[in-house]
């Protein structure tokens, strides 16, 4: 599905809680749009394959992180719905469990199902760690900066979108 020039693009981000790694993703991801001056036509959202943490906000190590680089940011936990499927133009998977998951459940909507990485060629991982266990939030973090990064320029030459983009 190409979208006009003038229609929105929709990205949201998941992973398995939606208190970790995808909402930072979108904190990051919105954050890299802003500064791009494209926010008026890039909506981010993110969501869970799990229910674990819904109506919760993101980890505090998340959010500290978050802070620690100038990205304001709040966010309650939600879970993927086949609604999503639909409505988003990207569904962007912190690993390949989140992905497979998506897969499974993708009957609807012409969404675009990758991981984060696949945007950041020149990083060796395909998958971003779950901080939740090992708390490497800083790595995550950079991961994810990557990953926006490189879904920003993606969307950019596939949509033909143009924006000032700082993200370099």
């Amino acid at each position: 599905m190409t979208k006009a020039h003038n229609e929105s693009v929709r990205v949201m981000f998941v992973c398995l809680g939606n208190i970790c790694r995808s909402p930072m993703a979108e904190a990051v991801f919105r954050h890299t749009v802003k500064e791009s001056g494209l926010a008026d036509c890039i909506e981010v959202d993110s969501s869970g394959t799990g229910a674990y943490h819904v109506g919760e906000p993101p980890h505090s190590e998340t959010r500290q992180i978050l802070r620690e680089h100038g990205i304001e940011y709040t966010h309650a936990a939600q879970v993927v719905t086949a609604e999503h499927f639909e409505h988003f133009d990207y569904l962007v998977a912190m690993d390949r469990d989140n992905l497979a998951h998506l897969q499974r459940m993708s009957h609807n909507g012409d969404a675009t199902l990758s991981l984060l990485l696949d945007y950041a060629p020149d990083e060796r991982k395909r998958d971003v760690p779950d901080p939740y266990y090992i708390g490497n939030f800083v790595e995550v973090y950079d991961l994810v900066l990557r990953g926006s990064r490189g879904l920003l320029e993606h969307i950019l030459a596939e949509r033909q979108l143009d924006g000032a983009t700082k993200t370099r």
